[in-house]
């Protein structure tokens, strides 16, 4: 039986597109080309928060955490898992710095792999030589299976260093994905990506930053830093990496050199599983990471967040920051969760 579609408006874009009723409203705006401001596509980090003005929706898995009780009352609705039910118009947030941003489908080949630790892969992509992906530092690709699938990762490199897109892909076990990748997948293999999409990029500012990367959330933040630093930026950032181990960190004598080289950026690896802390590492601490930034700084209201990692420490970082002072606007999140099976 086919799907029935609705129109969807979404303001203050002007853009109307077709929706099915067992597609989510984010899906069909990307697949139209609006990059509606979003994240994780799992309904925990509210980034793809919206008005409903008119119509009726849908959520296959109920509502999630990501929406309280009251946003819901208010008329607010998450469009990652919100399906019409009607022809719907939407008041969704505008994002300046990437309206204009295209996102391609485009073929590219694997042209290195490196194992950065004993479950993530660092990936390096070649595009075909005719095309150039334009993004912003902390956007994120898909990599589009042959199933119909998609697996999201975020772009490591920088924009002005993208003759290569680097990716940092930590192993699932039983992904059908990252086990191939991991096991049978070699240099020089085709894939296809879509992208860039999300919202979650670099703003240049005088205001000091505070970066939070939780295990592989240090991609995008890697985009972020290389991008500030390299071209020349003096702004003070403060890089908090947490993981379990101090192998996790897998990339911690890159940044400790950046460290030497760059004075304005200082770094913290936090570790939340290690027993005890070798010496001669001063900069590495115990504890969670949201808990030691909070420690470190008991006001916020001097920075801008920049926070990447798994869904749990981002609803962390957006329950316990805004008592600190963080304000709204210069808080800035990805949060990264497994794809559904």
């Amino acid at each position: 039986m086919t799907a029935r579609e609705y129109t969807i408006r979404i303001l203050p874009h002007g853009r109307t597109l077709r929706a099915p009723e067992n597609r989510s409203v984010l899906e069909a705006a990307l697949e139209a080309g609006l990059n509606l401001p979003h994240s994780c596509k799992s309904g925990h980090c509210a980034s793809c928060r919206a008005r409903l003005l008119s119509g009726e929706i849908h959520y296959p898995r109920g509502r999630t955490a990501g929406l309280t009780e009251q946003e819901a009352r208010e008329g607010y609705v998450l469009l990652c898992q919100a399906q019409p039910r009607s022809d719907l118009v939407v008041e969704a947030r505008v994002v300046a710095s990437i309206e204009d941003v295209e996102i391609k489908t485009l073929p590219c080949r694997i042209a290195k792999l490196r194992r950065l630790a004993p479950d993530v892969m660092q990936v390096f992509l070649r595009l075909p030589a005719v095309e150039a992906l334009r993004f912003e530092p902390g956007q994120y690709l898909d990599v589009l299976l042959d199933d119909g699938r998609r697996r999201s990762f975020s772009i490591a490199s920088p924009p002005h260093d993208s003759e290569l897109l680097e990716l940092h892909v930590r192993h699932v076990p039983g992904g059908g994905f990252t086990e191939a990748l991991f096991h049978r997948v070699h240099e020089g293999a085709l894939l296809k990506i879509e992208g860039p999409i999300g919202q979650f990029v670099y703003r240049e500012s005088e205001t000091p930053a505070l970066m939070i990367a939780g295990g592989t959330g240090f991609a995008p933040l890697k985009s972020m830093l290389r991008h500030a630093l390299e071209r020349g930026s003096q702004r003070r950032i403060h890089l908090y990496w947490g993981a379990r181990e101090a192998i996790d960190v897998y990339e911690e004598q890159l940044v400790l050199e950046w460290t030497r080289r760059y004075p304005q950026l200082r770094f913290t690896a936090v570790l939340s599983e290690a027993r005890s802390l070798d010496e001669g590492f001063a900069h590495r601490r115990l504890g969670w990471v949201h808990e030691t930034v909070l420690a470190d700084h008991p006001s916020l209201d001097a920075f801008d967040i920049y926070a990447a990692g798994p869904p749990a420490l981002i609803e962390a970082i957006r329950a316990s920051f805004p008592a600190q002072g963080v304000r709204a606007d210069r808080l800035h999140f990805d949060s990264f969760d497994y794809a559904p099976r």
